[in-house]
């Protein structure tokens, strides 16, 4: 008799994706196969709105993307510490008969529910963030430079494959600059169709700025494997070659004068080139001045 009083009801939690940068994996997440937001409250009489659902927070390492499982949709990409993005947004809140109110009917006896929540099958991908990754067969050196040019410590051992999961490092530059490097798993022929390591690989590299190609002073054709890791890039993503690409040859200590003549004239004159050794520390400082220009040159 004192007309209508009944409160709106609360929102559906949200499920947000939150950047975290002191977080390096998403292994945090593998057990939680199911993951539910809150139900919003209902609305009660004395018009007393009715609470939100409470948010469930998915903290996750920056250069994480959010896909969509069935259609391949990117949804969202966290880049930034503490960038929050809503990915499954809360149904609205329902409400109550004091909004259905008129001068004709002064108390409606109806009110409008609140809408589902939304459901979905999703997953997430890690794409590391570094401004240098390193391009190579395995074994080509490029977990003993990252460790001689930043406090990493990835596993160094003689076989294929002792890399596969990418190891990030902190080289220190000139008056107190620096950037960041990633030593990725070793590509081989045939990655860019999902063979060795495949996909796993060449997914970090799309976030590189540079990507420094690493080949052994040792092996029996440099110009032949630029050539494979060059075109596997391609295959994978044509996009890749618009990046800068620095081409160094590793363990130089074992070359002489007249060998390196003789594979410098062999490599593609585009693609700027240096000898390098990790272990006997040759040219590592002029490796990094040519990396810091790559970098600072748009």
């Amino acid at each position: 008799m004192a007309g209508p009083d009944g409160g709106d009801g609360g929102r559906g939690g949200h499920v947000v994706l939150r950047g975290n940068s002191q977080l390096w994996t998403l292994l945090h997440l593998r057990y939680h196969k199911h993951i539910h937001a809150e139900n919003g409250e209902n609305g009660s009489k004395n018009n007393c709105t009715g609470r939100d659902g409470k948010d469930v927070i998915i903290e996750v390492p920056l250069g994480t993307v959010a896909k969509d499982e069935e259609t391949g949709e990117i949804e969202a990409e966290i880049l930034h510490h503490g960038q929050e993005v809503i990915w499954l947004p809360g149904g609205r809140g329902g409400l109550g008969n004091s909004n259905f109110a008129t001068p004709t009917n002064q108390a409606p006896e109806h009110a409008q529910p609140g809408e589902q929540g939304i459901e979905g099958y999703k997953y997430l991908e890690l794409k590391i963030l570094a401004d240098v990754g390193l391009v190579g067969f395995p074994n080509a050196g490029k977990s003993t430079l990252l460790s001689v040019v930043s406090a990493a410590k990835p596993k160094i051992a003689d076989y294929a494959f002792t890399t596969i999961t990418p190891q990030l490092g902190i080289v220190s530059y000139r008056d107190n600059k620096s950037f960041c490097m990633a030593d990725l798993p070793g590509i081989i022929e045939g990655a860019a169709e999902g063979k060795g390591l495949g996909h796993r690989f060449l997914r970090h590299i799309e976030r590189n700025a540079v990507l420094l190609f690493l080949i052994p002073a040792d092996s029996s054709d440099h110009a032949k494997e630029f050539k494979i890791l060059y075109n596997e890039l391609e295959q994978y993503n044509p996009e890749l070659l618009d990046k800068q690409i620095i081409l160094a040859i590793s363990k130089s200590e074992m070359l002489d004068d007249e060998l390196k003549t003789e594979i410098a004239a062999t490599l593609p004159k585009e693609v700027p080139h240096i000898f390098i050794s990790s272990v006997a520390n040759i040219n590592i400082n002029q490796l990094k001045d040519m990396l810091w220009k790559a970098l600072t040159t748009e």
